[in-house]
């Protein structure tokens, strides 16, 4: 199992605990999302952080291409 494929099955099973105790799942997300950046904060340079969380936000569109440098 990958780690990428554990967190997911530990995220979906975090928002199921979230929904039967009546939060909402957007508010669960956003949550989750606020508290996984303090963590990461607390162990990487801001910087380093910052720019991943720049990369994922310019890469959030599925539909959108992208042009790759050419080494």
């Amino acid at each position: 199992m990958s780690v990428h494929l554990w967190a997911r099955q530990e995220l979906e099973s975090s928002l199921e605990r979230a929904q039967t105790r009546g939060f909402d799942p957007l508010m669960s997300l956003r949550a989750l999302l606020s508290e996984a950046v303090e963590l990461n904060r607390l162990e990487r340079e801001v910087a380093d952080l910052a720019q991943e969380l720049e990369f994922l936000a310019d890469n959030l569109d599925p539909e959108r291409d992208y042009a790759f440098m050419r080494p």
